[in-house]
């Protein structure tokens, strides 16, 4: 298999799942800081065990400061989205969050020195026209203190995929359980996570046990095959799939337009990938 193949293939079975999350955290009856939490907790409870093998800790030990860097960047990420979708609509968030790819291509043309592709910046710009569309007139000044903290997500999103691609033997699933365990500890000052209903619990363990462990696993495990730029391209895709789901389980229905400017970017994510998956090189036998 191609690396740009096996790289798509990750990173879209990493947004197709992370684009429930808006979803979960909306049916969680709780603060932000307890959500973060408890989505943190989970996490590293669900991958703690990987972080204590030998070769997860050698690779941690290898790296330390890029290892360090990582995690609080999985924590900022986690901690800013939640507090974005409890200030915002997840329609304004997930929006914001398709600015990843320009974040991510700066970082990677100015701090790697690593050329970005033309067709890269053509189907950010392509896509995020379509974004545009999707939300237009969807913003308002009540929202800024959510749009502000999506931008933050967005830019630590876009950092973190540039350092694993800079240090792509970094063992993926230690970083995450550590990104868990600082976002549990940032948040656990201004928690109150107990007695909440039991729906709560119950999104709150998919979101922190299954879905954005594995999320975050195939994402980030992306970046060994494909620049991190075209990695945070696919977050375009999320924006669109996150509204959906809002959408069809309560029943926030989209305009028109948000239907077109979807149609606009997943036909761009699938022409981009098609010229990825001819321009790079299949592995040797």
């Amino acid at each position: 298999m191609k690396d740009s193949a096996r790289g798509l293939l990750l990173v879209t079975s990493g947004i197709v799942l992370l684009s429930f999350d808006g979803l979960l955290v909306r049916l969680v009856q709780a603060d932000g800081w307890s959500i973060v939490f408890w989505r943190g907790l989970l996490m590293f409870i669900a991958l703690g065990a990987f972080s204590l093998s030998a070769g997860s800790r050698a690779s941690l030990r290898a790296k330390p400061l890029p290892s360090a860097v990582s995690a609080v960047l999985l924590a900022l990420i986690s901690l800013f989205f939640v507090l974005a979708i409890i200030h915002t609509t997840v329609a304004n968030v997930v929006v914001i969050l398709s600015t990843a790819p320009l974040f991510a291509a700066l970082f990677t043309r100015f701090f790697l020195q690593e050329a970005v592709a033309v067709r890269t910046w053509l189907a950010i710009g392509v896509a995020t026209l379509g974004i545009v569309l999707v939300f237009a007139g969807s913003f308002s000044a009540s929202d800024l203190l959510g749009n502000g903290y999506a931008l933050l997500s967005s830019a630590a999103l876009g950092a973190n995929l540039t350092l694993l691609r800079r240090h792509s033997s970094l063992a993926r699933m230690p970083l995450i359980a550590l990104g868990g365990l600082v976002a549990a500890l940032i948040a656990l000052p201004k928690a109150q996570p107990f007695g909440l209903d039991q729906t709560s619990y119950l999104a709150l363990g998919i979101m922190g046990l299954l879905q954005m462990p594995l999320a975050t696993l195939l994402i980030n495990s992306a970046t060994r095959y494909l620049p991190s730029a075209e990695v945070a391209l696919f977050y375009l895709l999320e924006s669109v799939l996150g509204t959906l789901w809002v959408w069809y389980f309560l029943n926030e229905v989209p305009a028109q337009a948000t239907l077109y400017g979807g149609v606009l970017v997943i036909v761009t994510l699938m022409v981009h990938a098609g010229f990825t998956l001819r321009a790079r090189p299949a592995l040797p036998a």
